[in-house]
Order: C-alpha cells, then sequence, then structure tokens
C-alpha cells in the first residue's frame, strides 16, 4: 500500500519565510505571504504497511512531536487547501531516502520504497502570473525537481524497468564535418571537429565503427575536465608591450611553465627536497613528520553549482575528499576549504538573463552544499573566502579544497596485472551522466533543461561510511591501488588505473540502484561515494568481509591485465575494446593562437571622491571585504581537535583570520598553515600582475600565522572565459607565465591544480564570461603551533609597524570600486625583495617578537589597522605615514588605500623595537603607531591632520551588516 506522510512544524514556519521572502525579492513585492500560508515536509512510503505502522514508525523516528505534527492519509487523498508539492525527479540522488530505508530494516517496519516531498499550500485564485514565477523561479529547480499541484497520484514509487540489451554503434566512418559535429552536439560528448576527425580515422583504420560506449569513453578521457587539453597542448602565443612584441611556441604549456618551476625548485633543494608527489595523483603530496606526509587539492565545481546549487556545491566537496582519500594509498582528510565567487547578492532580480538562477539563491544553496557535506563527515572547514563581482551572474565559480595526512609508508601505490578491479561504495544510477564533457562547455540559456543530468546529489554519511572502511583497508595492506571515482565515472577511474596496463570489465557486475541503465550509462555515470581499487585475488575475500561488516557494498568488476586494451562486456557481449594508447594519447595535436596586447587604460578619477573615514567604510560594506561570519558560522571547525588558528579570531571571534593553522596529529605542536590568494580585478588590467599578487597573498597569508615560506607549497585553479577567443586565451599564457616566474623567485613549488575553462554565458542577445580568474591555495610547514600568531590587536601600548613599500597601485582595487574610478596600475610584487620580507616577518614571529600580525591585501593599509583593532576590541592611532616606506612621492590617499603586495602590518610591544629593527635590518620596516585603550582609529596625515576618525563600533558596523543575514 501507498502512505503519504506529511509533517508540518508546530512553531516557526522557516521554510515559508524563505519562500516568500526570495518571491518578495525577485518580484520587488512583499506579497510573498499572501500567497504562501503554509509549508510542509513529508515521505511517500510503500510495502506491506497498516496504518498503525506508519504510526510507529513516524513516531519512532520521523517526526519530533515537541516541534512537529503529522498527518498519515493513503496516497492520493484530497487535500484541504490548494497546494504545490516538489518531488525530486526521478533516478535523482536523495540520500534521505536511502538513510529512511535502512532505519526501516532496522525498526523491522515492511517499507520497500520511499520518496521524499516538500509542500506548499497557497491561498485560493491564485493569478496566474505569480503562480508561475512562485512554482518556476522559487519553488523547485527544475533542473533536478518537478512540481505537481494539487494532490499526488502513483501507482507505484519504483524507479526503472527492465533493460533489454542492444548494442548500439554509431555510424562515423561515412560522415562529414557536419554529420561529425551534429554527433557531438546531440551526444553532449564536446568534442571539437579535430578530434571528431581523429576519432572516424581510427575506426576508419579498424574497419567499423565505434560503439556508443567506446565513443563515450574517448568523449570522457578527452574532455577539457579530465585531461586539460588546452593547458598541456600546444600554443602559439605572441603578446605585445608598449610596441614590442614577443612570440613564443609551447608544445606543453602547462609542462614549460608550472611544471617546469616546480621540477627546478625541486633540484634546487636536493637531498632537502620536501616535496613527495606532485602532478601525478589526485593530490599533491609534501612531507610533514617522521610518520606522516601531506596532502592538498583544491576542486572546481562550477556548471553543476550554477544549475543547482545545493547538489553542485554538495558534491563539489565530496569530490575533492575522494580525491584525497584517492591519494597514495589513501589519505585521511582533516579539514576542508572553500573559496566561491558570486555576483553580488542584491543584483537587480529583473535583469537576470534567461535561465540564470538568482544569485542569493545561489548563494544560500552553495554554501548549505559544503556545510552539510562537511560537518556531516566530520571534517572541519577551517580557511577560504567569498568574493563578489557581477560577472560571475551566469557562472559561480565554486572553489572546494581537502588536506589529508597519509603514512609515510603509505605513499606509493602499484597497479599490477592480475589484480581485480573493485568497486567500493555507492550504487550506480543516471545522476552525472556526461558530467565531465558538460564541465567542458559554456552554458546556455538551455542548460538548466539539456543538463539537469549532470547535477549529482550527494549523500554525507555513505561517504564517511566508505572513508572509514578505506582506511582500515589501507592499514591491513588489502589493495595495492586506489582512486576516486569521479568525473566520467568508471571510464575515467578504471581507465586511469590500466593506462599502462589494459583492463577487463564485465560491467554486469555494477551495482545498481534501480533497474533500466544501459551499459554505456553504467560506464560513463558519476554517481557519488564511489571508489575503485585495485585488489589482489589473494585480498579479495578478506575486504569483502570487511566492508559487509561495515555495510558498505564492494563489487569485483573485472581484472587489470596487460593487453594494452580496454574492454568491456555486458552480461557476455563485447561493448568495447579500444587501445589505451589510443584513449590516453590518441587526442590530435592542435595550434592554438594565444594574444595579449597591453591595454592603455589610464587611471581616471572620481568627480568628487570619498573622504578618506568614508572611503574607508565603504570598503569595509562592500561584499568582497565584508565579514563572511554568515557563511563560517554555519561550518564546523572544531571537529576533529586540531584546529589551532580559527578562521574567526579576536576578542570575540568574529574577526578576520589571515590563515588557518591545524595540528593534525593531536599531541603534537607540528602544523600545517592554510590560505589562499586571488585578485581577478587586478587581471582586467595586467594577468601576469593578477597572477604575482595572488601567490604573494596566498604566501602573505601563512607566513601572517607563522607558516614557514620556505616550506610552502602552493596550487593553482585556472578559471577562464572562452579560450577559443585568442585574446582569452593569451590572458591564460601571461597568467601561467607568472605563476611559472613568481613560484621560481618564491621557491614555492607547485604541487597540484586544476582548470575549468569556456565559463561564459550565451543566449540570444547576451554573453556575459567571468574575467579571468586565478586561484592560488598555499600549504605551509609550521614547526611549532604555539608559536603562531592571529591578526588581532593584544593591548594598549603596544607600537605598530608596517612591514613592506608602498606603491601608487591603486588599479582594481576596492578603493577604486567604492570611489567608481578605473584604470592605473595593478599592484605587483618585488621578487627579489618579497622573499627577504617573507623570511623576515617569519623570524619576528618565530622569535616571540610579534603581538598580532595581518597582511595588507583588499583595501590596503587603513584597512588592515581597522580589521586588526574591532577585532581585538583596542584601538590605534596611525600617524606614521610620512615615515612609511614608498617607491616615489605617493598621495596620504593612496599611503592609506593601495593595494601593493608583500606587506604586513605587525604589533609589538615596545620593549622588541631593537630586535625587530634587527631582524628587519635594510628591508623597507617603519614604526606607523601605537595601540590605545579608546574604542576609535584614528590616522593622520603626513603633515599631522586627521585623516580617519573613527569609532571602532562604527568601522565594525559597516563590516558586518552587508551579510548580517
Amino acid at each position: 500500500m501507498l502512505w503519504e506522510v506529511e509533517i508540518r512544524p508546530l512553531g516557526r514556519d522557516a521554510e515559508r519565510e524563505r519562500v516568500c521572502d526570495e518571491f518578495d525579492l525577485l518580484t520587488h513585492g512583499t506579497r510573498g505571504g499572501d500567497l504562501v500560508s503554509a509549508s510542509s515536509r513529508g515521505y511517500l512510503l510503500e510495502g506491506n504497511l497498516a496504518a498503525p505502522d506508519v504510526a510507529r514508525f513516524c513516531n519512532e523516528l520521523l517526526v519530533d512531536p515537541l516541534v512537529e505534527s503529522v498527518k498519515i492519509s493513503p496516497l492520493g487523498t484530497v487535500l484541504d487547501h490548494p497546494a504545490f508539492t516538489v518531488l525530486l525527479k526521478p533516478g535523482v540522488m536523495d540520500p534521505v531516502t536511502e538513510s529512511v530505508l535502512k532505519a526501516a530494516n532496522d525498526l523491522n517496519v515492511p517499507v520497500s520504497q520511499v520518496r521524499t516531498f516538500r509542500r506548499y499550500f497557497s491561498h485560493e485564485n491564485l493569478p496566474s502570473q505569480d503562480c508561475d514565477t512562485l512554482v518556476r523561479k522559487v519553488l523547485a529547480n527544475d533542473a533536478i525537481e518537478q512540481v505537481v499541484i494539487g494532490p499526488l497520484k502513483s501507482d507505484h514509487l519504483a524507479l526503472g524497468q527492465p533493460y533489454t540489451f542492444k548494442l548500439i554503434t554509431v555510424p562515423l566512418r561515412s560522415l562529414d564535418d557536419a554529420g561529425l559535429m551534429k554527433v557531438s552536439k546531440d551526444g553532449q560528448l564536446a568534442l571539437t571537429i579535430e578530434e571528431m576527425r581523429t576519432i572516424r580515422q581510427h575506426f576508419q583504420e579498424q574497419d567499423r565503427d565505434p560503439t556508443d560506449c567506446e565513443l563515450e569513453s574517448i568523449a570522457q578521457t578527452w574532455s577539457e575536465h579530465c585531461s586539460h587539453k588546452t593547458l598541456k597542448g600546444q600554443i602559439a602565443y605572441s603578446e605585445t608591450i608598449d610596441g614590442r612584441t614577443r612570440t613564443t611556441h609551447y608544445k606543453n604549456m602547462l609542462k614549460e611553465t608550472i611544471f617546469a618551476a616546480t621540477q627546478t625548485i625541486r633540484q634546487r633543494l636536493g637531498a632537502d627536497d620536501w616535496c613527495v608527489s606532485v602532478f601525478s595523483d589526485n593530490a599533491g603530496v609534501v612531507k610533514f613528520d617522521e610518520q606522516f606526509h601531506v596532502c592538498f587539492k583544491v576542486e572546481t565545481h562550477n556548471r553543476p553549482s550554477a544549475i543547482e546549487p545545493y547538489g553542485g556545491a554538495n558534491t563539489g566537496l565530496g569530490g575533492v575528499i575522494r580525491d584525497v582519500l584517492g591519494t597514495a594509498l589513501g589519505g585521511k582528510p582533516i579539514c576542508n576549504t572553500d573559496v566561491f565567487c558570486f555576483a553580488p547578492p542584491d543584483f537587480p532580480p529583473e535583469e537576470l538573463p534567461p535561465g540564470v538562477l538568482h544569485p542569493r539563491r545561489v548563494m544560500h544553496g552553495v554554501v548549505a552544499g559544503v556545510r552539510d557535506y562537511g560537518n556531516r563527515m566530520g571534517i572541519p572547514t577551517v580557511n577560504g573566502s567569498v568574493y563578489f563581482e557581477e560577472r560571475y551572474l551566469a557562472n559561480p565559480l565554486v572553489f572546494c579544497g581537502t588536506v589529508g595526512l597519509i603514512p609515510v609508508d603509505k605513499a606509493d601505490k602499484e597497479v599490477r596485472a592480475g589484480d581485480l578491479i573493485v568497486a567500493v561504495g555507492g550504487r550506480t544510477g543516471r545522476d552525472g551522466i556526461h558530467g565531465a564533457t558538460f564541465s567542458s562547455e559554456g552554458l546556455t540559456e538551455q542548460s538548466e533543461k539539456i543538463s539537469g543530468g549532470a547535477v549529482q546529489i550527494g549523500n554525507a554519511i555513505a561517504e564517511k561510511k566508505v572513508l572509514d572502511v578505506i582506511l582500515q583497508a589501507r592499514d591491513w595492506g588489502l589493495y595495492t591501488a586506489i582512486t576516486d571515482c569521479g568525473a566520467g565515472g568508471f571510464s575515467s577511474a578504471v581507465g586511469e588505473m590500466g593506462a599502462d596496463l589494459g583492463a577487463r570489465v564485465e560491467l554486469e557486475n555494477c551495482p545498481l540502484k534501480y533497474e533500466g541503465l544501459s551499459y554505456t550509462e553504467i560506464w560513463i555515470s558519476e554517481s557519488q561515494e564511489r571508489m575503485v581499487l585495485s585488489v589482489a585475488p589473494e585480498k579479495w575475500e578478506q575486504l569483502r568481509k570487511l566492508c559487509e561488516a561495515e555495510n558498505v557494498e564492494a563489487a569485483v568488476l573485472g581484472t587489470f591485465e596487460a593487453t594494452g586494451r580496454l574492454k568491456l562486456t555486458y552480461h557476455g557481449q563485447q561493448v568495447a575494446d579500444v587501445s589505451m594508447q589510443f584513449l590516453h594519447d590518441g587526442r590530435p595535436e592542435i595550434v592554438r593562437s594565444a594574444e595579449w596586447t597591453k591595454p592603455t587604460v589610464a587611471a581616471t578619477s572620481p568627480p568628487k571622491p570619498l573622504a578618506p573615514t568614508d572611503a574607508l567604510k565603504a570598503i569595509l560594506g562592500s561584499f568582497s571585504v565584508c565579514s563572511k561570519e554568515w557563511v563560517i558560522r554555519q561550518y564546523d571547525h572544531e571537529v576533529q581537535g586540531g584546529s589551532v588558528i580559527k578562521p574567526l579570531v579576536g576578542v570575540v571571534e568574529d574577526g578576520p583570520s589571515d590563515a588557518a593553522v591545524v595540528a593534525p596529529v593531536l599531541g603534537s605542536t607540528t602544523g600545517i598553515a592554510v590560505g589562499n590568494g586571488l585578485n581577478p580585478r587586478y587581471a582586467d588590467l595586467d594577468p601576469w600582475a593578477a597572477a604575482a599578487a595572488a601567490i604573494d597573498e596566498a604566501v602573505r597569508n601563512v607566513v601572517a600565522v607563522g607558516g614557514d615560506p620556505t616550506r610552502t607549497a602552493i596550487l593553482d585553479n585556472f578559471c577562464w572565459g572562452n579560450i577559443t577567443d585568442p585574446q582569452m586565451l593569451g590572458a591564460l599564457v601571461r597568467t601561467s607565465e607568472a605563476c611559472r616566474d613568481v613560484a621560481l623567485a618564491y621557491g614555492t613549488p607547485f604541487i597540484s591544480g586544476k582548470d575549468s575553462l569556456n565559463n561564459e554565458y550565451r543566449s540570444a542577445n547576451r554573453k556575459i564570461s567571468i574575467p579571468h580568474t586565478l586561484l592560488i591555495s598555499s600549504l605551509a610547514h609550521v614547526t611549532d603551533v604555539t608559536r603562531c600568531v592571529t591578526m588581532d590587536l593584544k593591548e594598549a601600548g603596544n607600537d605598530l609597524y608596517l612591514v613592506g613599500v608602498t606603491k601608487d597601485e591603486l588599479g582594481g582595487s576596492h578603493y577604486h570600486v567604492v570611489n567608481g574610478a578605473t584604470g592605473g596600475r595593478p599592484p605587483c610584487p618585488d621578487l627579489t625583495q618579497a622573499p627577504k620580507l617573507f623570511a623576515a616577518v617569519h623570524r619576528a614571529i618565530t622569535s616571540g617578537l610579534v603581538r598580532a600580525c595581518h597582511d595588507l591585501s583588499e583595501g590596503g593599509l587603513a584597512v588592515a589597522v581597522a580589521e586588526m583593532a574591532f577585532a581585538g576590541g583596542i584601538g590605534a592611532d596611525v600617524t606614521g605615514l610620512a615615515a612609511i616606506s614608498t617607491e616615489g612621492e605617493l598621495s596620504d590617499g593612496v599611503k592609506l588605500f593601495s593595494e601593493s603586495t608583500t606587506r604586513f602590518v605587525l604589533e609589538a610591544k615596545p620593549g622588541s623595537a631593537a630586535d625587530l629593527k634587527a631582524v628587519f635590518d635594510g628591508l623597507p620596516f617603519a614604526k606607523i603607531g601605537t595601540t590605545v585603550a579608546d574604542q576609535r582609529l584614528r590616522i593622520a596625515s603626513s603633515a599631522g591632520e586627521w585623516l580617519v576618525w573613527a569609532k571602532l563600533s562604527e568601522l565594525k558596523d559597516a563590516w558586518q551588516k552587508p551579510l548580517r543575514w
């Protein structure tokens, strides 16, 4: 029998409030409360159930009688009021149903199928326009959900129909170029004409057409997401600066820039090389102590998050956690990071392009997705940032990172011929099909409809069980190699693991969520929470029993074999037989053209710039600078007990930390510092400067808390627009060259990276490309976490010092943003002096001379001192603008708000002055003021007049107000 369990809140109806607020936001009205009168949530239950069974199940599990009421009725019962019921579309992953089914089994309640729903009750005679907005824009996401008006009707809840095998071949050999591209487009393969021609020729030589499974395998493997074919490809680059042109031909740009820098740094280090594995595994690995190595990976999950923010971000974090779990023989996740780029949350709804979600809705969903996955897995989220810019409207960027610990003796893995191919974890469904190829293309107004299948929903509890079982199996030596099953599903995981050998897979052995999947869908599905292991046959039974004991599913899919081919069968029928060499090395070499010409953009002055105090408050209150406490408080950053410096610090723990510090081995004072750098606005003026500034900021962050700059590793994440545009690609090349140059100068090796290209939205009359965005993440060794410092001022009567050189570098600054100015010179570090400054700051901190340290970034000196003051509840008098080190004659406004790199503000006791001067001997270093007990900030001009005079409460309120949600 089918039952409907409807649950309503007894008190505040938070979901109704959310829906009403979102409706009002989209319509610029206040009528949401008149349209939606109440909300509920519920379950549809199928099974041999009598009413008492359902009531007992509800009372024991589904309902909290203190805050909820429940109504139980047969499915299809007429509703008392007009209602909209929202259900996930068939095949979309719903982790709640899995938990409910498991609980029903534990309670001996005969439930065979479950579906969840949300319901919204409306008033009579709802206007059609309001009804349309409510249904399409507010209540549901059409990519994954459906809305039913009125009572639900169904005779069963089971999904899927039995699959009848039919081998499908794709007639490529006789197709012309137009036909080839139609196959690519219709199949969402994201293959270029050159690639389609190469595939056609390959199968012409074999005198046969490819099966659909073979073609899909090639498309997944050759996708931008999986193969990074632009960054690793040939590029003819032309650069023009001040009338002089330089040309360079890269055979493999990534190898010749970022990889080359790391290789050179490791050669310099020689026997002291602290890198273990770089760019060769799922995450980069560096030495930590005698027992453990540390690994770090940062991934992007942009397009799925644009279509379905919660699921996209949820599985983005889940995927990068599996990257760490799949590194070496398995890393234990110890902390997470996240960086988001959104359009402003106050963006006018009427200006939204077709098919684009409002940025506030995107932000809410993305934060919730990361929150739920990390918190439920018991992994602290300790560092990140949120950046706002209108050009992220259609393509929000979601960067998720994970750091892990790997025992030193588990750092190597090897796939051996004869090993079994074992899948561990979640079952396979249709979720995520074409996710890798979808992530290689731009978005259009139709993406929400045609790419819904590329969106997955994660199950953190299932992944936690997989994590626990894998770490046990690792320590028992039950497998020889492991990787995660992410983009491309089994096609990528098995294909990569068996690239140097070969593999035979029997697809019918794969556990499925429901019936009806074809052999190709099984092969390329991106269902979450799955790992692939290489297991010696004699170890299989022990692994199977371990998984069974932990209620984690495991299945033998096939065998790795030394044939050099990927062979797939389905119930004895061969469905694919592809050369591994063609799969991984057969992609055609394409020479892309790239150009970059230095823009001639002179700085423009606003008609009437803001007064310094007003400008300071405006910058503090800008979305990119303001407090992100609303985000941070949703994350658990204390779980596992290792976080030393938190994302919020200060006297009441609400100030912005420069970086996080984690001591992952409890009882040890050895730790790691994690930071990041991101400066997209600088890239409008010079991508080289933007990349250099991002690296400098990432290193600055970790040095400011006590990280060792000589043991700092960095990661790159490139998010770019349409790279078929030579100018767009030229900016990418210039950015890569900056990464090489700065990494070499700083001695900071790149250990891992990821790119997400073609982040461009197109509709009939509009094109939106994201700004050139490079995220640099940093991981620094901390010898003794007890020596670390935070950014908040500690006590009155101490001295304030400015470290570094201030330059006329307001180009792309937040000062320009709040004043409406453009152009100018973007910040650019001094590659010779910066490493010396980092080393000196590190010496000062580890010597105990520094009470507080804060790096200068967005908003420059004025913002840095203001943040230090209101975080510590200690005032400051800055009277030394005339004493600071500058490049040329600068106005006081430039001194206050320039965003020049490699600068820090230090707080120190007066008795430390002589020792500090000795540490910074010969480097730009000047006393600029003192801390005071009065709750205010004053900054004097070079002539002695007060430029800034504000209460700390006013500055803090300006900083906290924008996202005080």
